[in-house]
């Protein structure tokens, strides 16, 4: 199977890195890919995001599946039109897709077929969301642009004064721009976070191995929210009990909901839980994969990722067991210094071999680019340094041992990464 991955960061190094083990790929494509990813796929200087430039791609090259991994190509339609033109893809289409897209659309398909989420309401007006906020008057609040902010687009206020300005920097001053214009403020739930990424043909959903991701910049859950900053699996706080739970309660009812609106989702999706003292409860939905999830979940995959795209583009999940091996995964994301904000790039990558890779973990490169033969930082979260080990002692101790390996000026990482996770396998 040739298949070209539309992406270019960490996550999607991570899915050709597994579909590289199988037996059954055949060539190997990635738009735009980068340093890290040319190292196993040839790449193409065609954004995820160019949809017609991706059609005359795949005309050129023909691919057997296109993996559309990001979030912004597939709201915007991109698996509909390779359909349109014959192409066979991995990914929903725009109209499923739209559970990501549209958080105002998510709350009202979970109100509607009673899937434990927050209490929300809707806002397309800044005065009467700025009302809501002081009727309600508790705080913390979480306030949601409706649309893509590339993970930042979530802000938990403390007080009065933070949740107006977060208000009026969305929806006034246009911070996301258009994914700001309609907003969602929701009751801030308490517990712990799992995100389960899940395998759905549109009518099986079988769940992968969970986790844990750290939003914040700063050690101690301090600092900015980012796209995350490290990532462990599986989440300790998810129990076979709440497994079950999820699946009854969140996961089916989902995928249903979503056939009987006519929208029936194949591909991804991402569940992102709390889990509350009431029970767990949905905080987002992905229509993807998840980064830097994936770069933790893929690496205890056992079943043939190929096989698995097979299964979902034809319908027949049901008829495929997936595996995944014991043992826990690690990820540590080694930042470009200042980033969420302000950040430089082009500084020289060291401690990496030819293919950019380094002894005793899995390098998945998330912005780097090769320039004069060198590698050097080309966004804000750079490498993600990934282990996996027997337990998840082991595969942290894997990780920063690599991290420690390599380096670039300014580099930011979080030394806690699996902290509280560690914390809570001792609790148990």
């Amino acid at each position: 199977m040739d298949i070209l991955v539309v992406g270019g960061g960490g996550r999607e190094h991570a899915i050709i890195t597994a579909l590289k083990k199988s037996p059954k790929a055949g060539k190997l494509y990635a738009a735009p890919g980068n340093g890290g990813i040319a190292k196993q796929a040839e790449c193409f200087d065609v954004k995820a995001t160019d949809i017609d430039g991706i059609v005359a791609l795949c005309e050129k090259l023909k691919p057997d599946y296109v993996f559309v991994a990001p979030d912004d190509p597939l709201v915007m339609g991109m698996v509909d039109r390779l359909n349109e033109k014959g192409f066979k893809t991995f990914g929903p289409k725009a109209n499923a897709a739209i559970i990501e897209g549209s958080k105002a659309f998510s709350k009202e398909l979970m109100k509607k077929y009673n899937i434990p989420t927050a209490q929300y309401s809707t806002f397309t007006d800044p005065d009467s969301a700025i009302a809501y906020i002081k009727a309600q008057n508790t705080y913390p609040t979480v306030i949601k642009a409706d649309g893509l902010a590339l993970g930042k687009g979530v802000i938990i206020a403390e007080d009065y004064d933070s949740a107006e300005a977060a208000v009026k920097s969305m929806m006034i001053d246009g911070r996301f721009g258009k994914s700001g214009s309609t907003v969602v403020i929701e009751e801030f739930l308490t517990g712990p976070e799992v995100s389960v990424l899940c395998f759905t043909d549109g009518k099986t959903i079988k769940p992968m191995v969970s986790s844990m991701d750290h939003k914040r910049a700063y050690d101690g859950d301090k600092g900015l929210n980012t796209g995350g900053m490290g990532t462990v699996a599986p989440n300790p706080h998810y129990t076979p009990e709440l497994q079950k739970e999820c699946y009854d309660k969140i996961f089916l009812p989902t995928i249903k909901a979503m056939q009987a609106e006519g929208r029936p989702f194949s591909g991804c999706l991402y569940f992102g839980l709390m889990l509350t003292p009431k029970g767990p409860k949905v905080i987002e939905y992905n229509c993807r994969f998840g980064d830097p999830e994936t770069q933790v979940v893929l690496p205890l995959l056992k079943t043939d990722l190929c096989d698995i795209i097979e299964a979902v583009y034809e319908q027949r999940l049901d008829s495929l067991d997936i595996e995944f091996s014991d043992g826990a995964c690690a990820c540590v994301v080694m930042a470009s210094g200042g980033y969420p904000e302000k950040y430089d790039t082009g500084k020289v990558i060291s401690g990496l071999d030819e293919n950019g890779q380094c002894v005793g973990a899995e390098i998945y490169h998330a912005g780097t680019k090769a320039d004069n033969g060198r590698l050097v930082t080309s966004g804000g979260r750079v490498l993600g340094v990934t282990a996996a080990g027997n337990s998840l002692e082991q595969a942290l101790e894997r990780a920063y041992k690599a991290v420690e390996g390599i380096s670039f000026e300014n580099a930011h990482y979080r030394k806690d990464i699996g902290k509280k996770a560690l914390q809570a396998l001792k609790n148990f």
